[in-house]
């Protein structure tokens, strides 16, 4: 029965599923409220429906990590497992019909006085002890409480805390997905940025392909620049997930504890670790707009003006009207330094093709 009781446990709490229980799509099952919880924890900011329920939205298994997509019914939505409902009150309906056994356990005893069980627990200096410290020792002194009363309340923060934890880490996963999402928006741009780099040089033809290549190695270069920083902080945040699922499984472990001394023994420094790892004020977070790589944009006013005079046959008077009006950027628009020179430069700039005959006619302005 032992065996039993311990599949018959959720997660979550700890504690026997408590009807309606939900199985998930990994086929790991959770008390309905408890799903809820980690997923209203793993989604703050989504609208609920009655206040107990999203609608949509996804959360992590808490067993296997599998991430589980919510449709518009939220947690309601998930399949209950009736057959695990039946086996629950089988089982506590032969509790009920057979008194369990009393376990009996090795209780420790204190150090100071060998013969004396640990049976109290010392707020004042926040360790269990024995009566012959309270009423003969070093903590005569102190106020003492029920050792059960105090574990019941440890038990109850301890749970709490790795609960936080599992929310933590979806968040946690959520960012590094982000990190994930935003490496490869850096990658797309920095593409995007090339080929309007490459596109505008091709008009130019070999003139420019040195000049092409240096701002290439300008955009690469600001590109592996950012994707180093992102990388090196997902590697941050990865271990720092690592670092908290191996706390959470040292907690769990501790919940598994069945003698009370033992367990108070181990979950004062625990919960001051899970309290110490769940701060995150100290990993990094990327500035609004780190990805964005469009401010590569080129004016090519002088080098307009110098193919001006490229071996093309013209008039005086057009080589001067014509002098101002170029001026070409990277992602293909004319460069204004006067109205309507934009329309001229289509026709001031022959193709670089073999010089042919000039016509004589002037080319076309705007107002």
């Amino acid at each position: 029965m032992d065996s039993l009781e311990k599949q018959l446990i959720c997660p979550i709490c700890l504690e026997m599923f408590t009807k309606p229980v939900v199985i998930l799509p990994c086929q790991h099952n959770l008390c309905r409220k408890c799903a809820n919880d980690i997923f209203q924890s793993s989604n703050p900011y989504l609208p609920t429906r009655g206040g107990t329920g999203a609608s949509g939205g996804r959360f992590r298994c808490p067993s296997c990590r599998h991430e589980v997509v919510l449709d518009r019914h939220g947690v309601y939505g998930l399949q209950r497992n009736l057959l695990v409902e039946n086996i629950i009150d089988m089982y506590k309906q032969e509790n009920i019909s057979r008194p369990s056994p009393e376990r009996k356990v090795d209780q420790p005893v204190c150090e100071v006085h060998e013969d004396e069980k640990i049976n109290i627990y010392c707020l004042t200096c926040a360790v269990p002890t024995c009566s012959m410290c309270k009423v003969f020792g070093s903590h005569k002194d102190c106020e003492v409480a029920p050792l059960n009363s105090i574990y019941q309340t440890q038990k109850t923060e301890l749970s709490d805390g790795i609960a936080m934890m599992v929310g933590n880490n979806d968040r946690i996963q959520g960012i590094i997905s982000q990190l994930e999402e935003t490496c490869r928006t850096i990658e797309d741009n920095g593409r995007r940025q090339k080929s309007k780099v490459c596109e505008k040089f091709d008009h130019l033809y070999t003139i420019l392909e040195d000049r092409k290549t240096q701002m290439n190695l300008k955009v690469n270069a600001e590109q592996e620049e950012k994707l180093n920083y992102i990388h090196g902080l997902t590697r941050k945040y990865g271990d720092h997930l690592e670092s908290m699922t191996k706390i959470m499984e040292t907690g769990i472990q501790t919940m598994e504890e069945p003698e009370m001394a033992v367990f108070l023994q181990n979950a004062k420094p625990l919960l001051q670790i899970i309290a110490e790892a769940s701060n995150t004020s100290h990993l990094e977070k990327v500035e609004h707009g780190y990805e964005n790589m469009d401010h590569y944009s080129v004016s090519f006013k002088k080098e307009g003006r110098a193919l001006q005079n490229i071996d093309f046959a013209r008039d005086d008077d057009e080589e001067e009207e014509d002098e101002d009006e170029l001026g070409v950027d990277v992602d293909g628009r004319a460069g204004q330094t006067t109205s309507g020179e934009g329309d001229s430069l289509k026709e001031a700039l022959p193709p670089l093709l073999p010089p042919q005959p000039m016509s004589t006619c002037k080319p076309a302005t705007s107002s």
